[in-house]
């Protein structure tokens, strides 16, 4: 197979979204090693529960202010969460993360 026919090609604002709680939608992404999701939050929205997690959690912030265990983070951050942590985000302003885990 050529390099050429190994990637797949999707816009985000193309993917029709799945609610996960109010105020939360879920971009799929494709991936076969590695998990990848994109979130938006809408602004004062936050995850339902506290997130605890097996292996690493990528985060990267595309838009907006995450707001995660008490710091702020603009858009262009990336944040690596390792493994057994625990976390809850959300955002007061909005906010559009890329999510990449394993499993």
């Amino acid at each position: 197979m050529t390099p050429e026919k190994r990637v797949t090609a999707v816009r985000l604002d193309e993917i029709v979204p799945t609610d996960v709680a109010p105020g939360i939608t879920r971009l799929g992404l494709p991936g076969e090693q590695v998990t990848a999701r994109a979130f938006d939050f809408a602004p004062g929205a936050v995850w339902p529960e506290v997130d605890e997690h097996p292996h690493d959690e990528l985060i990267y912030v595309a838009d907006g202010v995450l707001l995660d265990n008490g710091v702020t983070y603009p858009a262009g951050s990336f944040l690596h969460y390792w493994p057994n942590s625990r976390h809850r985000p959300g955002t007061e302003t909005g906010a559009r993360i890329l999510v990449f885990t394993r499993g």
